[in-house]
């Protein structure tokens, strides 16, 4: 007996309904509502628009579109967990599994990956990014005149370093950054480069910031898991007794928020300045333009048990601010001041601010917070 297209259509909501299909099969969105056809996955609505730039790979369909009684045997006969048995199977623990809230660059990059790549089926495929050793070019913004040089990068993990040289006959490397403070994020809209990552590490205990990008989006991802590789061998070592689950979460870290924000100098009588500021865990750094190699300044920001604390507002008495949404960071040493365009801009600082303070510091982080030097 052949079923009428809203009976079959039934018969798929049964299927989505299923451990596994309730999120999105390649990004964790909940309530998946697009599907690939030929791979037998729950997609979301974006995930589906990277399967279409693979169509000779993924055919995709909405659930509400009508569905034929064979179309719906076939997702019975996949799903999400089926599938994500097979192409997910062998994922090294180093290796980043995008969110919904992540750029499209690492997005899709996982989808061709897992689907047309088959990497995490065959391990030979990883070798690019796992093999603790890499090199190649890639384009780097001028610290000075902010034009994009080729530069030659080595990514050591025996060298315990990434290394970046002036040019490709320069013997001593420009840069050696060492693996240990070492960080990449994807900033495709600041760096204006879909494929635009920015590198920071710790030079004098300073933060120092790299933007580099590459026109072949596969060759970027690679080196960003190569540096994700690199950082978990190296945190297997420095702590023995750890396991995967507790060192994956150290291996790169989005910054907690950017964004522009006013502030005074120590003495509090100086007019405010408009300045670039970014929070990477307890570092706060403020930079005159967001793609500045060095930050004017950082301030550590440490948590309630050690007297730091964030106030809506400012003093009364203070003057010379434009932005009318103040915020001020009481610190054991001194009081920073600031001012936001928005009251939702405050609101969202202040949220940012109050996560790192009700979190209690780890024994290194007073290690950090004793070297810190609070710049002006």
């Amino acid at each position: 007996m052949t079923l009428e297209p809203e009976g079959n259509n039934r018969l798929l909501q049964d299927v989505l309904a299923r451990p596994g299909n309730e999120t999105c099969a390649d990004c964790g969105n909940p309530e998946p509502d697009w599907t690939s056809l030929t791979l037998g996955v729950f997609v979301c609505q974006a995930c589906s628009l990277l399967h279409r730039s693979i169509p000779h790979i993924s055919r995709v369909k909405s659930v509400q579109d009508t569905w034929d009684a064979s179309e719906v045997e076939l997702m019975a006969a996949m799903g999400n967990n089926a599938a994500k048995a097979k192409y997910e199977q062998k994922v090294p623990p180093f290796y980043y599994r995008p969110t919904h809230t992540d750029c499209k660059l690492l997005r899709e990059q996982w989808i061709r990956a897992k689907y047309e790549r088959n990497e995490f089926e065959f391990i030979e495929k990883q070798e690019p990014y796992s093999a603790g050793y890499r090199e190649g070019f890639l384009w780097k913004r001028g610290r000075d005149n902010g034009q994009f040089l080729s530069r030659k990068f080595i990514l050591s993990g025996e060298g315990g370093s990434l290394f970046m040289s002036a040019s490709i006959k320069a013997r001593d490397p420009k840069a050696v950054m060492k693996i240990e403070t070492l960080n990449a994020t994807f900033q495709p809209a600041k760096i204006g480069n879909p494929c635009g990552l920015q590198i920071t590490y710790l030079k004098d205990n300073s933060t120092r910031n790299i933007f580099v990008y590459h026109s072949d989006a596969k060759e970027m991802v690679d080196w960003f898991n190569a540096i994700r590789a690199a950082r978990f061998h190296y945190l297997q070592v420095a702590f023995p007794g750890a396991s995967d689950e507790e060192l994956v979460p150290k291996l790169t870290r989005n910054f907690m928020k950017e964004g522009f924000m006013e502030k005074t100098g120590p003495k509090h009588t100086e007019g405010f300045k408009k300045r670039w500021f970014t929070m990477d865990d307890r570092r706060l750094m403020y930079f005159k333009d967001p793609l500045d190699a060095y930050a004017r300044g950082e301030v550590f920001i440490g948590s309630k048990e050690n007297s730091y604390t964030v106030l809506a507002g400012l003093p009364p008495s203070t003057q010379g601010y434009h932005w009318n949404h103040g915020i001020t960071i009481v610190t054991p040493d001194r009081k920073f001041l600031f001012a936001c365009e928005t009251e939702a801009e405050q609101r969202d600082w202040i949220a940012a601010f109050q996560r790192v303070i009700n979190r209690p510091m780890r024994p290194q982080e007073y290690a950090v917070e004793a070297h810190f030097k609070h710049k002006p």
